[in-house]
């Protein structure tokens, strides 16, 4: 049915009509294609603050001071002014709007680092069910840190780690999380994910994950640590068997007369860790199953297991931006209940490019209270993003480098994508090159990106300009710019930034 451009119209239709059963929420992101975020401030008055990111249910703007010690909150308003004039909309907009403050207003200033800490600028996790932020601030690394303790080899080592989980609606510090000499991978929140009350924290220097939960009352409790050990009482078990077997008489060699007593003593690291022995399980049962015959099943098992105990051994848990041309990459699906390893694929192997091209939707971790969160398009849930992905895959050169680099990106970062519906695949259409839901730097142009009609091909609904109106004389300086758009009103940041520490230039983009 057609569906006109006026909004008024389109209010009128939605009166006298029922949209399809499980489709009410898509109708009304339709609404979207008429209010949009069409006029710019360029160069706007702003404070000396890093730019985050907006909340997931847009509640809270997330910034940080420049020096990286204070954290500052802000919340979206709107501007406002009065004119008394017939033709407002022609009218300049008074100097006020050219001020940060006629768009946002600061909630509170509260300090997070100290002791040589840093805020890790690019991390912040959110938890809409009680408004909780997850925040994290760290001393600098040490590269060349010794392995002690169990620690892995050529992995560096940051002195301290910390954690702080706030209360956004006033700013309160609930708790605090503290890891030493560890390295946990804090960029774009790679390390750590949040699942409803859940949170994960991946130790790349020991190999674990630490599972923690936050309670209503704003408490991070500990839930199990995977790695060494997969259940609660592997460590106990564990641990009574070394001491039965370090009795005097339990293990004795009967068949020498009057010598001393041999016992068993258990060397540091002589086991794998349980995880690992997981992995190795479920590699030998399947290679195990493949074959009938006895004979050919353990000639199976020397070729692709035992020839290759070692490398499978080795492999370590690693979720950081790596070339994986040279270094092979495996993927496990872990079962944290049942501490099973439910599959395990190599970072080229069709079978895993298959389902991540058909359920997208199930690689991401979006917590189920997240409401927002939901309306994500990708692949497995919009036809055009689904296109675009094939007729990128078509174009390839190399099919087996394709889906290396597809699934490179493998697991998703935790809340790494904006919800905001200007991102919507079946409602607009931009260049993913210059901008997308994904929060990451992209390389500046003097050029504006626009934003084209997907029902309407020819029609160019709004452009986003980053840096100044009118471009920038200084064409040899590489400039980068982030995007913030605000999950539910028709409002935007753009943040252009030079490599060399000159002033940002902030531009705000909102339907006026």
């Amino acid at each position: 049915m057609f569906r006109s451009n006026n909004v008024t119209a389109r209010i009128f239709e939605r009166q006298i009509s029922s949209p399809a059963p499980g489709t009410s929420v898509h109708c009304a992101r339709r609404f979207y294609e008429n209010i949009v975020p069409c006029h710019t401030i360029f160069d706007i008055e702003c404070p000396d603050i890093l730019f985050r990111k907006f909340s997931d249910d847009g509640q809270y703007l997330i910034t940080f001071s420049r020096n990286h010690q204070d954290l500052v909150v802000y919340r979206p308003t709107w501007l406002s002014y009065s004119c008394r004039e017939q033709d407002c909309p022609d009218h300049d907009l008074p100097s006020k709007a050219n001020k940060f403050e006629s768009f946002f207003t600061q909630l509170y200033s509260v300090t997070l680092a100290c002791s040589g800490e840093l805020i890790c600028k690019d991390f912040f996790l959110y938890s809409e069910k009680n408004q909780f932020g997850i925040f994290a601030s760290s001393t600098a690394q040490i590269h060349d840190a010794p392995a002690v303790g169990g620690a892995i080899q050529g992995i560096p080592s940051i002195e301290k780690i910390t954690f702080h989980l706030v209360r956004l609606e006033d700013g309160v510090i609930l708790d605090e999380r503290v890891f030493c000499n560890d390295y946990i991978n804090l960029a774009h929140s790679m390390g750590v994910f949040l699942y409803d009350d859940l949170v994960a924290i991946v130790s790349l220097r020991y190999q674990r994950i630490h599972i923690l939960q936050i309670r209503d009352s704003g408490n991070l409790v500990d839930v199990r640590s995977i790695g060494e050990y997969c259940r609660e009482d592997d460590e106990l078990f564990l641990n009574s068997s070394t001491q039965c077997m370090s009795i005097p008489g339990r293990n004795r060699n009967h068949n020498v007369g009057n010598g001393p007593d041999h016992t068993n003593q258990m060397p540091e690291g002589s086991f794998l860790s349980g995880l690992k022995q997981r992995l190795l399980s479920f590699i030998f049962r399947g290679i195990w199953n493949e074959e009938d015959d006895p004979t050919m099943r353990m000639q199976c098992l020397k070729k692709k297991f035992y020839f290759h105990f070692q490398d499978y051994a080795d492999l370590v848990i690693w979720k950081v931006a790596r070339n994986t041309d040279n270094h092979p990459a495996f993927f496990a699906v872990y079962n944290m209940e049942t501490t099973e390893i439910i599959s395990f694929y190599q970072n080229s192997a069709d079978e895993l490019y298959t389902l991540f091209e058909l359920f997208c939707d199930h690689f991401h971790s979006s917590s189920k209270n997240s409401f927002y969160m939901n309306f994500l398009s990708t692949h497995s849930n919009n036809i055009h993003a689904l296109e675009q992905l094939r007729c990128n895959k078509n174009k390839a050169s190399s099919l087996p480098q394709f889906v290396k680099k597809m699934l490179s990106t493998l697991p998703f970062n935790c809340q790494s994508q904006s919800p905001s519906p200007y991102f919507d695949h079946s409602l607009f259409r931009y260049d993913d090159k210059l901008i997308s839901a994904t929060d990451r730097h992209r390389q500046s142009t003097d050029h504006p990106i626009k934003f084209i009609s997907r029902r309407q091909p020819n029609i160019l609904k709004f452009k986003i300009k980053p840096g100044p109106e009118s471009g920038n004389a200084d064409t040899r300086t590489k400039k980068i710019s982030s995007f913030l758009f605000h999950p539910i009103l028709p409002l935007a940041i753009s943040v252009q930034q030079t490599l060399f520490l000159q002033p940002a230039v902030v531009n705000i983009h909102f339907r006026r």
